[in-house]
């Protein structure tokens, strides 16, 4: 078979391929090691942590839809200490760049968190989380306006020297604003997309089933809205892009590399198909080598072409 170069290096954080676990799905990297070893992925993003420990919203947190998933978690972790002393130190089995992937409720939660963070051997980038749908402060709030997603990012670059990935919501009626205002303000790449706002009633008790009312829509029925965004996301910035929203096989995979991504995130497909990331890498591979290319970068955008 004919060499074909997977890799892919964002911003210094370098990877053995495009495939990138998204925050929120995979733990902090060891929920899934009786399937699949670490090292398949290019990068694990790892479940969100906030300066102190969060319990989460109330139950129901989870709902499936005909294609996708509801959920309201609300991130709930273990909080920044216990993630330093107890799951960093296992970071340096895991065979794949890490990015911790950081939110707060003030400028100076984030801070605080990339500060905290800049000297942790075990970590390899940041992932400032803007825009998570299921907390009441915080979170969405900062990524749904430009100045406010500029003021938490500028804020993390003062306090790193970290690749920094600012994490995006599809909840705003112009993505590429934001984007360019992250990217100003320091920026090494974005993510996108984050969940879209949904919900769902119990029609036997009446009421909204999540006990947060609302919670984030994942899965296939987003990936037509996260390829039109990472599309235009491409055209507005010139900083790489990792998509995500609804990946659930290789030609997913492939369509949003066409449109703009430089590297893929895969989330909600890793809770039925452990063996995902391996399928679509291969899949890539195939794909690459068959039109002809020599690395996963020459596919890159070429829809734009």
């Amino acid at each position: 078979m004919t060499a074909f170069d997977m890799s892919v290096t964002i911003q210094g954080l370098k990877m053995k391929n495009p495939l990138i676990a998204c925050s929120g799905t995979y733990g902090f990297g060891e929920i899934y090691a009786d399937y699949v070893p670490t090292s398949v992925w290019g990068g694990i993003a790892l479940k969100t942590v906030t300066p102190k420990p969060r319990a989460g919203n109330t139950t129901p947190r989870l709902r499936e839809t005909p294609a996708g998933l509801l959920n309201a978690i609300g991130l709930e972790n273990p909080g920044l200490k216990e993630f330093r002393q107890t799951y960093l130190p296992k970071m340096f089995d895991m065979k794949t760049a890490v990015i911790a992937n950081i939110s707060g409720f003030s400028v100076d939660d984030f801070k605080y968190m990339a500060s905290s963070l800049e000297q942790e051997p075990n970590v390899d980038a940041l992932e400032v989380n803007i825009s998570c749908p299921n907390i009441k402060h915080g979170g969405m709030q900062f990524g749904s306006d430009p100045e406010s997603a500029a003021e938490v990012l500028r804020a993390v670059r003062q306090n790193t020297y970290q690749p920094i990935i600012a994490k995006l919501s599809p909840n705003v009626t112009d993505i590429t604003a934001i984007a360019k205002a992250v990217v100003e303000a320091g920026a090494d790449a974005v993510s996108l997309i984050n969940t879209l706002v949904g919900m769902s009633i119990d029609i036997d008790t009446q009421k909204p089933f999540l006990g947060n009312t609302t919670g984030g829509l994942s899965g296939p029925a987003v990936r037509p809205v996260a390829v039109r965004m990472v599309y235009q996301t491409y055209q507005a910035v010139n900083v790489p892009i990792i998509g995500m929203g609804g990946i659930s096989c290789w030609q997913d995979a492939v369509e949003i590399i066409l449109a703009g991504a430089s590297a893929v995130g895969v989330g909600t497909a890793n809770f039925g198909n452990p063996f995902a990331p391996v399928e679509i890498a291969q899949g890539i591979e195939a794909y690459g080598i068959a039109r002809g290319c020599s690395s996963v970068k020459d596919l890159v955008g070429l829809a734009q072409q």
